[in-house]
């Protein structure tokens, strides 16, 4: 079955909406790339208009912004990630995200599903 990201079903008091009609290509959405702790391995994803985005699927350098300078590290594993609970043990990162590295912790603060890049700023 497509994930599809139109309309609800339901009215906000519960009752049904009458569909109008099927889905359409154009609302289609796509499968979250869940970015976890391994060698570098990108995906190219076309979107509408042409557009071209990366999806990461798999990393373990981050970029670490380090009092203005920019520096990388080696991730070791997760520690925190407040997007949900069963990211940590799976090794999973998204934004937000707090990994372990060589130089410490670290918060995540792009995007990598969505930008393909995997950026942070150190944590104290």
């Amino acid at each position: 079955m497509a994930i599809v990201q139109h309309r609800a079903q339901r009215k906000s008091t519960g009752g049904r909406y009458k569909s109008a009609r099927k889905k359409r290509i154009f609302e289609l959405g796509g499968v979250p790339s869940h970015t976890h702790l391994a060698e570098r391995k990108l995906k190219t994803v076309r979107g509408r208009g042409g557009t071209i985005k990366h999806k990461l699927l798999s990393a373990k350098i981050v970029n670490v912004i380090v009092g203005g300078k920019a520096q990388q590290a080696t991730i070791q594993t997760v520690k925190e990630n407040p997007a949900n609970v069963n990211f940590i043990r799976r090794n999973i990162i998204t934004k937000g995200a707090i990994v372990q590295t060589e130089i410490g912790k670290v918060r995540i603060t792009s995007r990598p599903g969505q930008e393909g890049v995997l950026n942070g700023v150190k944590v104290e």
